[in-house]
């Protein structure tokens, strides 16, 4: 039997560089991966300190709706937080001003509506800065909320809004006013599931302008105040804390 040495040359030096990159890239790898990881974390709620709660309203369509909404919430001198689709405020920008104007708070529901999770981050980070840049042609103002369409919320949608600068929204109370249930099913979906720091899921259709006042009324009762999203989670110590549904 022969036995074959392998001699602390030139082959040895390569093999030990080999093993020291290769140890490096891994390294760089977990770390990439770690940062990945800690991206920003949706926030579904306020603070449970106070009893506060925040409607938000996601256009991209009802927009017969809106000018009535925005009456409603006139009576009862609530403000809320419209998340807007920038192919909605191409077509209507005179409604998105409107809407400004009458004090409520604008966020970002992305530009043509896609699923977020089967976009890449460059994807997501497209269509995001598409509708940044509409709204802020319209309003004059940038957008600091993003609420992903039908409430996505993978890696490369998150990694995309931390990027851009955003605090990522979903929801705790949905009202799934796009089904157009009655009126009183809306309202006793809202109600009954209420709880301090809630944020509301709506969108601009029939039932959700019937149901409104009732809900306002109903919650103004049980002593919540009506505070837009960026009011609702100004005072969280950490947002990214706020994970849970």
């Amino acid at each position: 039997m022969r036995i074959f040495y392998i001699r602390r040359g030139p082959v040895y030096k390569v093999f030990l560089w080999l093993l020291i990159i290769m140890f490096l890239v891994g390294l760089g790898i977990l770390a990439s991966r770690e940062k990945y990881e800690r991206t920003i974390a949706p926030v579904y709620r306020g603070s449970d300190r106070e009893k506060k709660i925040a409607l938000t309203c996601n256009v991209f369509w009802g927009e017969e709706y809106i000018p009535r909404m925005l009456e409603v919430l006139a009576d009862h001198q609530v403000k809320i937080t419209f998340f807007v689709g920038g192919t909605w405020v191409r077509d209507f920008p005179d409604l998105l001003q409107k809407i400004d104007a009458a004090g409520h708070e604008i966020g970002s529901h992305g530009y043509s509506h896609p699923h977020p999770d089967r976009l890449s981050k460059a994807g997501n980070l497209q269509d995001m800065q598409r509708a940044e840049k509409l709204i802020y042609d319209t309003i004059h103002k940038r957008p600091r909320l993003y609420a992903p369409p039908y409430g996505e919320r993978g890696p490369a949608v998150l990694k995309a809004a931390e990027e851009q600068g955003y605090t990522f929204i979903l929801w705790s109370i949905d009202t799934i006013d796009w089904q157009r249930p009655a009126p009183h099913v809306m309202v006793r979906r809202v109600v009954e599931k209420a709880h301090n720091g809630a944020i509301v899921l709506m969108h601009p259709t029939a039932p959700t302008v019937k149901a409104l006042p009732e809900i306002i009324k109903l919650l103004k009762k049980e002593g919540y105040q009506f505070v837009t999203v960026g009011e609702l989670i100004a005072d969280l110590p950490d947002q990214n804390e706020i994970t849970g549904n």
